[in-house]
């Protein structure tokens, strides 16, 4: 009975790293595809590119969005973060949190 628990915490210790590592990876091509589009000033809102839209549909966001802090909200408009993940067709649903922003309706 010890070496299957030891077995199982081994196993979900692998697995939160892989997690980890995914999240870190996702946040990283994101920045690198699609931080131009989603910066301060909140407009103007500009099409995001096809490479952009690549990450977005690829990305673990919930894990992206736990990462969001107050400081992060500073750089990042969340308004061009939604419009981006629309415009990638991978929109926030209603009442959706990221970091302390709720999405709002789709327009």
């Amino acid at each position: 009975m010890a070496k299957l628990m030891c077995l199982c915490f081994i196993i979900l210790t692998i697995a939160v790293a892989v997690s980890a590592d995914e999240c870190e990876g996702d946040r990283r091509a994101m920045i690198k595809e699609c931080a131009k589009y989603q910066q301060w000033p909140a407009n103007p809102k500009l099409d995001p590119s096809d490479a952009c839209c690549a990450v977005w549909q690829k990305a673990n966001i919930p894990c992206l969005c736990a990462g969001v802090t107050k400081e992060k909200e500073k750089i990042y408009c969340m308004e061009k973060v939604a419009y981006v993940a629309n415009f990638c067709k991978k929109p926030f649903p209603h009442g959706y949190k990221c970091g302390s922003y709720t999405f709002p309706p789709l327009a």
